[in-house]
């Protein structure tokens, strides 16, 4: 018997279900709980209300279906979504982790192996991802009405290091280089939790991608929009507030929103000129999480070079500096303007944590597949025709650059030197002509070469596939669902908590530690006994935490039983003799 175990995988003790199973004479493996104690990672199972709350189990039937096995859908998305709170960022670090125990944590004798689990992922990857996570953020948009008021978009860059496909090239201005991968745009609230993220290889910018596929989705989704009899009796009023970043800054693209009657913000670009201090003066409002928030103010209205008028919002910091800020948000106080665009850094701030607690940017498969050939890229003949322009131009520069040093002193008028500086300059001239040949030469080839091309024009090395639309799809919404709960658990710690930013530390801390699970199936109860975390501070953070959990009253999905959480000392009572 202990071979069999042992061939069937580290951890298993359910022989029999297994091995029906891969005869194909038995179902999905039911979640059933035993007694554990010091059960690595058990502190996870706290997260698991948040994680449904946020939709991490609500559609699977109807968007993914699984071929009979061992596993069931619930099983592998509960995994998923325990693994990224665990801070596990691929699936092959699962090697390094003890099947045994997380498999507790799921009701069951141990997790899949990594082939198993990836075989999953392919299959759930080739089911309805994109509708499934659109449902998702549309119950979210719903469900955060005020929320949804105000967006934050901004594109960030997945960069593709594998040799499967050559994806185009891009600027990461975090690495400063062009480099192969994948944009992706998201949009957050004010506090940054996503809504949705748009992926694609194809971009001609944010302006683009706003205009093609972000502002179309938010005009069919985002609830409590002013309906044409609204909007008709208030000229003033809008649907809701787009805030980004200074690459989104076009005049045209502000009247263009306006039309629709949509409202950007963003900064001020260019140089501009410093107002008078005395024009600024303290405004207070509060902050995203409700903290007071006080800031040195002055508003003008101004009329952009295609005479669209905005308002123009400016910071005064500590040391003088002025920020502008330009909306066409015609309703809201200068306050809140200050407030919603200086919280766009809870965007930024999103970005880093998840790139460095989850692993935001990672491709974690290989799979490819067909791109739509009719979508136009930009034409390598093109390209190469700006990178030599580029290069010719500089050259041109630094030979102008060097013609204008060449001069004649008063003490070198002997005719041999006459004739070396002639010759010199006549030399330096030819070159100059030359170049400057070669320059309007390609200027006009640039002129008469199309930007775009079709991708099915290209040659065969040129083109390319999509890395794995759908299980990058399946895992950015994995993301966004533990972040969300992360971020709703982290709203509740935070009361309890002198340092209000260590609730995402104390969270994490608490995803981390073992627990005992007691199971008491006569009341239905699964009780969660958490073990102490590093001080009493924290301990006492999360019993405030404890309590909220068990208000919610969630049974554990596949079962009866009744979360209960607590920590392990709270089972006894105190001062007790021993």
């Amino acid at each position: 018997m202990q071979d069999t175990q042992a061939s069937l995988g580290m951890g298993c003790t359910r022989v029999i279900e297994r091995v029906c199973a891969s005869l194909g004479r038995g179902g999905t493996a039911t979640t059933r709980f035993e007694p554990a104690l010091d059960v690595a990672q058990g502190g996870v199972l706290w997260a698991l209300p948040a994680l449904l709350s946020n939709g991490l189990l609500r559609h699977l039937d109807e968007f993914f279906q699984l071929k009979k096995g061992y596993y069931s859908l619930m099983q592998i998305f509960l995994l998923l979504a325990f693994m990224a709170l665990c801070r596990i960022k691929a699936v092959e670090r699962l090697r390094y982790n003890p099947p045994g125990e997380l498999g507790k944590l799921l009701g069951l004798d141990r997790i899949p192996e990594v082939r198993t689990l990836r075989l999953k992922l392919e299959e759930l990857a080739q089911g309805k991802v994109q509708p499934w996570s659109a449902q998702l953020a549309q119950e979210w948009l719903t469900g955060q009405t005020e929320a949804a008021g105000v967006l934050y978009v901004d594109g960030r860059i997945s960069v593709y290091h594998g040799q499967q496909t050559k994806l185009p090239r891009r600027y990461v201005s975090r690495e400063r280089l062009c480099l192969r991968g994948l944009t992706d745009y998201w949009v957050n609230d004010q506090m940054g939790r996503p809504f949705f993220v748009v992926s694609t290889p194809f971009s001609d910018g944010l302006l683009a991608m706003l205009r093609e596929e972000i502002v179309p989705r938010l005009l069919r989704e985002v609830p409590g929009q002013p309906d044409a009899a609204a909007l008709a009796a208030d000229p003033r009023a809008h649907r809701f507030v787009l805030i980004f970043d200074r690459e989104g800054y076009s005049p045209e693209f502000f009247a263009e929103m306006w039309e629709q009657r949509i409202a950007c913000q963003t900064y001020r670009k260019g140089a501009i000129d410093p107002w008078p201090e005395e024009e600024f003066t303290w405004r207070e409002t509060k902050g995203a999480g409700g903290e007071p928030v006080r800031l040195q103010l002055a508003e003008r209205w101004v009329r952009l070079s295609n005479d669209f008028e905005m308002r123009e919002v400016r910071r005064l910091s500590q040391r003088g500096h002025q920020t502008a800020v330009l909306s066409s948000d015609y309703l809201s106080s200068s306050e809140m303007i200050g407030m919603h665009m200086f919280s766009r850094w809870s965007q930024e701030n999103f970005f880093k944590y998840m790139d460095e607690n989850f692993e935001l940017d990672q491709l974690t498969s290989y799979s490819t597949a067909a791109v739509d050939e009719t979508k136009k890229v930009v034409n390598p003949l093109w390209r190469g025709l700006v990178t030599k322009l580029k290069s010719k131009v500089a050259m041109l520069s630094r030979r102008l650059a060097e013609y204008s040093k060449i001069c004649l002193g008063e003490e070198a008028l002997e005719p041999c030197k006459m004739e070396r500086f002639a010759a010199r300059k006549g030399a330096m001239r030819e070159v100059i002509a030359e170049l400057e040949r070669e320059v309007s030469e390609l200027k006009e080839r640039k002129k008469t070469t199309a930007h775009k091309i079709e991708l099915g024009k290209l040659s065969e090395e040129g083109r390319f596939c999509l890395i794995a639309p759908g299980h990058k799809g399946l895992m950015d919404t994995i993301k966004m669902i533990a972040y969300r709960a992360e971020t709703a658990m982290a709203l509740l710690v935070r009361e309890d908590l002198a340092r209000k930013d260590d609730a995402r530390a104390l969270l994490r801390e608490i995803y981390r530690a073992p627990a005992d699970l007691i199971v008491d199936e006569a009341k239905g109860i699964l009780t969660v006994s958490l073990h102490h975390l590093s001080n009493a501070l924290s301990d006492q953070a999360a019993r405030h935490l404890a309590e909220h959990l068990n208000q919610c009253d969630v049974c554990y999905p596949g079962t009866n039983l009744h979360l209960c959480f607590k920590l392990v000392s709270d089972s006894f009572p105190r001062d007790q003799e021993v």
